[in-house]
């Protein structure tokens, strides 16, 4: 079962915060999170693995003098959710939001608080992700990247910079396939991705980024220096050819739905490859 929770803040004053500003919320979380379950804090920090997502703040932000920061009002309401896709970190996972939700803390972002004001949570089992296929015939996969997505290349530290079908179709698989029943395990191959799923990004929405992902202590200069990833933010549209075998179609849509549980790519928990997908039928 993956399980969501979306919550609703308003900033206790206007301040500033960086334009991604996912590693700065993660950190405030973890940091109410210690106070309370200093084990589990512990277990999301230090995990490589985890299948804890978070997205960034979705709301109305204004223009800040400094570069790379943005401004939030206490007019304004933000929204972020916070998931989990593994069953085994159910207990993390609630650890994760009691703060928020039952004893009412707020997040200290630095220059400003974000009160809580309102929540809801939903939940999925894979066997109603994966019955949910059927609803389409000829299906397009809309991916709205909103954050910047990390993905690695295979094995080596070089970063995806563009939302190719290959990148995103194997990230979403490999983090399937490691929390899934085993008889729900998908095998969906390289070539078949490139072979029959087509990807379209809106030029005009595609932005790249270089944004902070963890601090690591400098041994040489005395204290912490921030580690950073690069990432793409975009509109991209998926088709599928016109001779796109069922199974290829299913196992995509079964991902693109999973998607919005999981995120794409790494460093997830902090912000990274939050991605909203609506699911419509292509015209004929």
């Amino acid at each position: 079962m993956v399980q969501q929770i979306k919550i609703i803040t308003r900033p206790s004053c206007e301040f500033e915060i960086p334009a991604s500003e996912g590693y700065r919320l993660y950190s405030s979380l973890l940091s109410i999170m210690k106070e309370g379950d200093n084990e589990a804090s512990s277990l999301v920090h230090d995990s490589r693995k985890s299948s804890i997502h978070m997205s960034c703040l979705k709301g109305r932000f204004f223009k800040s003098d400094r570069p790379n920061f943005k401004r939030v009002a206490p007019a304004e309401r933000y929204m972020f959710h916070i998931g989990v896709t593994d069953p085994a970190e159910t207990q993390i996972f609630q650890a994760m939001v009691k703060p928020l939700i039952f004893d009412r803390k707020n997040l200290d972002l630095d220059g400003g608080e974000l009160i809580v004001e309102d929540f809801s949570s939903s939940t999925k089992t894979f066997e109603e992700i994966l019955g949910s296929t059927s609803r389409y015939a000829r299906p397009k996969l809309i991916f709205d990247f909103r954050s910047p997505a990390c993905i690695q290349y295979r094995n080596s530290d070089v970063t995806e910079m563009f939302p190719h079908r290959l990148a995103v179709f194997r990230s979403l698989q490999s983090k399937w396939n490691s929390v899934c029943p085993e008889e729900m395990r998908l095998a969906l191959l390289d070539d078949d991705i490139e072979r029959y799923i087509t990807e379209k990004p809106d030029a005009q929405s595609y932005k790249t980024y270089s944004v902070m992902v963890n601090t690591v202590f400098d041994k040489n200069k005395g204290h912490a220096r921030p580690i950073f990833k690069q990432g793409f933010t975009c509109c991209c549209t998926y088709w599928f050819t016109k001779d796109a075998p069922v199974s290829v179609k299913n196992a995509a849509l079964i991902l693109a739905q999973f998607a919005e549980y999981s995120g794409v790519g790494s460093s997830v928990s902090r912000g990274c490859g939050w991605v909203e997908v609506r699911v419509e039928e292509a015209e004929r």
